[in-house]
């Protein structure tokens, strides 16, 4: 394998930090891009070993910062819908408009591949007595779904031969990384057995979930890395698993098992109409000789129970702000240290 330069945006993010060394184990000469939002939210002390870290807020990227690069992994933007509705104006501003700012630097400095992490959520609600595809319906609802559905739009006229896009929908995220987030909702239910000895769920546990632990989607982003450009070229790819789709009340009941004498209550109280299953098929097919996810819910619940462990995590830890992105941005505000358009002072 040559040693090829990757360049990872939202690299110190929770994703990142456990894609990062992964790719610099394989072989792969990694540089970060990263705003800095959340550097001081790390429960596990990580040095990553990196060609370059650029400190940087994603809007003001230029064609010299992708100067050399062969690859582009696209993580950085507010991450999801509470954090997404936060500001509309600015989640625009984050992860429409910098990403195509970046994708066209990128684009003019020679980068070969560009690899966006799209989302799930750009479905929006759907029938969930089937498993919906890349080409099913989209009806993204919220301000970070409908962002993510415009950027694989407006994004597909820049690819080419020499600029090949791809464009990664990864189900719902969980697992352990030394930026945790607890956040979302596998992550929260351990967290809260853990802490508490009790899952309380506000719904009847009906809807549905798919789920992808993080070393299965960072999984996702090397085989599209190291596959062929024709098949990936212009292509969106559900990232998941053969399995991969959960009642909530299925996820409840795998965090309930990590806890020796967890309890778990449905009260009803509210209705979720989020509810959605995915196939995963064309990347298991497409790929299948570069993608080969190797996670389960039960193996990322006793992965999440011996991280919790190691770094000691308490209520205290778990109501606070290092593990939830948008108490940490209002926090950040309060201090003084972002200002009201997320720019780091």
């Amino acid at each position: 394998m040559s040693r090829q330069r990757i360049l990872v945006t939202g690299n110190l993010g929770y994703i990142g930090s456990t894609m990062v060394p992964i790719l610099v184990d394989a072989g792969y000469e990694a540089t970060g891009f990263d705003a800095g939002y959340y550097e001081d939210c790390y429960l596990v002390e990580q040095k990553q070993k990196l060609k370059r870290q650029i400190k940087k807020d994603l809007r003001d990227v230029t064609v010299d910062d992708l100067a050399g690069i062969d690859c582009v992994i696209h993580l950085a933007g507010l991450s999801n819908d509470p954090l997404g509705e936060f500001n509309p104006t600015l989640t625009h501003e984050i992860n429409y408009a910098a990403t195509m700012k970046l994708a066209e630097c990128a684009r003019q400095a020679g980068v070969r591949r560009f690899l966006y992490v799209s989302s799930q959520s750009v479905y929006g609600v759907s029938d969930t007595s089937r498993e919906v595809d890349e080409d099913g319906e989209k009806n993204p609802i919220t301000a970070y779904a409908k962002t993510k559905w415009q950027c694989e739009c407006d994004l597909k006229p820049l690819c080419s031969d020499d600029f090949v896009i791809a464009y990664l929908r990864p189900a719902t995220a969980y697992g352990a990384s030394p930026n945790l987030r607890t956040d979302i909702v596998f992550n929260q239910f351990v967290a809260y057995a853990f802490t508490n000895k009790l899952i309380e769920i506000k719904s009847d546990g009906s809807p549905w979930r798919p789920m992808t632990h993080i070393r299965d989607i960072t999984a996702a982003f090397m085989a599209c890395i190291e596959t062929p450009a024709a098949l990936i070229k212009n292509q969106a790819f559900n990232v998941g698993t053969p399995d991969n789709n959960y009642t909530v009340r299925d996820l409840a009941t795998a965090a309930q098992k990590c806890v020796k004498g967890a309890e778990l209550t449905f009260t009803g109280e509210h209705t979720d109409s989020r509810s959605y299953r995915v196939s995963s098929n064309k990347l298991l097919t497409a790929l299948k000789d570069y993608y080969k996810p190797q996670w389960s819910i039960e193996k990322g619940g006793d992965e999440l129970m011996a991280f919790y462990n190691d770094v000691k995590f308490n209520k205290e830890i778990f109501n606070g702000d290092k593990t939830v992105r948008l108490k940490c941005l209002k926090r950040r505000i309060e201090q003084g240290t972002l200002d009201e358009n997320l720019r780091v002072k």
